[in-house]
């Protein structure tokens, strides 16, 4: 039995995409052939990491704060994780970020390349990962993407060798009751975003092509759930610029966003950039169409399952938003595509391929 470290630090606080991705990472690792400790980058939340790591995965106890961490090892090769832990066999920063080591293996999860492609989209936090991404390459850590898209800038950014950049993609956990693929949502149709409020999700743009279909679907609603975020100001005005922004609801964040995302008559995704994209992956999964851009790993992650329009165009996101909900025989396939897409993408087929990946990587050494 090998013992893999996963960091389980976006675990804390509000589960934004890392978090769901982590936390569905460690339920299908527990029940997995590997002991499993997850560890917290975090000066004061490790003391409520162990009641959030799922049964069955042990807990790492460090106080290590991550902004001071990553400014050591941006530099330094110190502290080494499996110093601090004891004996592991492989090291996987979740987010990131890789801890140095002395004998385990280490992988780094890669999301996206925000910070490189579009730094005026990234925060100042995000745009330190670069670096370290760099250096655990070149100190030898392997890379995980949870998309082809992803694995190639890596790849083309980088200069990593292809042979230790691995895909290998996020589940979605089917929804307890999804819809029937013949009936509609009861009430005012609305359409349904989730994102936060950061100028990469372009929810200004979405409430300028909403605004658009408003007009020709008197009753419809917009929906946006998610925080605020440093593109607030932007979304803020372009509510108050819209005609019809009286039928405009902010819900802010939603612990459990299934039945919002249960009554939506389509969810809107119209991201400027992604890695992956859980909130398209996670509406097919519950039998709601989807209208998204067509923003890097996007048409990977739902192929034909969803209307891809390209991104930046406000009108195309409205006629895309049109057809879907005026016309039935469109949605309904969209919906079944949907559904069949979804399910081939699971947590325990996300758990066997990063078990696999482990075995590799600990008989590498």
């Amino acid at each position: 039995m090998r013992c893999v470290a996963v960091d389980a630090t976006a675990l804390l606080g509000r589960r934004t995409g890392v978090g769901v991705a982590v936390a569905g990472l460690l339920g299908a690792l527990a029940a997995g052939p590997h002991r499993v400790i997850g560890y917290g980058l975090t000066g004061t939340g490790w003391r409520q990491l162990p009641g959030l790591l799922p049964a069955g995965v042990a807990t790492g106890a460090l106080v290590l704060p991550a902004g001071l961490s990553m400014a050591v090892w941006a530099r330094l090769d110190v502290p080494a994780l499996d110093w601090l832990l004891g004996p592991v066999d492989v090291v996987h920063g979740t987010n990131f970020v890789v801890p140095p080591t002395r004998r385990a293996a280490r992988l780094v999860t890669v999301h996206d390349l925000t910070p490189v492609r579009f730094p005026q989209l990234a925060t100042a936090a995000s745009r330190r990962y670069p670096t370290l991404v760099a250096r655990a390459i070149t100190r030898g850590a392997h890379v995980h993407t949870p998309s082809a898209f992803v694995a190639g800038e890596v790849v083309e950014y980088f200069g990593a060798d292809p042979d230790r950049v691995h895909v290998v993609a996020w589940g979605v956990a089917p929804p307890p009751a999804p819809r029937g693929a013949g009936r509609h949502p009861t009430g005012p149709p609305y359409v349904l975003a989730t994102a936060t409020a950061e100028p990469r999700k372009d929810l200004p743009r979405l409430v300028a092509a909403w605004d658009q279909v408003a007009g020709e679907i008197p009753d419809l609603r917009l929906v946006l759930v998610g925080p605020p975020g440093w593109g607030e100001a932007e979304l803020v005005a372009a509510i108050a610029g819209a005609a019809h922004r009286d039928r405009v609801e902010r819900r802010g964040w939603v612990d459990d966003p299934g039945p919002l995302l249960a009554g939506a008559a389509v969810l809107a995704y119209p991201s400027r950039y992604e890695g992956f994209g859980f909130p398209p992956l996670e509406a097919m999964a519950a039998g709601v169409p989807v209208v998204a851009s067509a923003a890097g790993a996007v048409p990977e992650v739902v192929g034909d399952a969803a209307a891809l329009v390209p991104v930046g165009d406000t009108d195309a996101l409205a006629s895309g938003l049109l057809r879907v909900l005026s016309d039935p025989g469109e949605a309904a396939r969209l919906v079944a595509a949907g559904r069949e897409r979804a399910a081939g993408y699971s947590w325990t087929a996300t758990g066997a391929a990063f078990a696999g990946l482990y075995d590799r990587l600990g008989d590498r050494g």
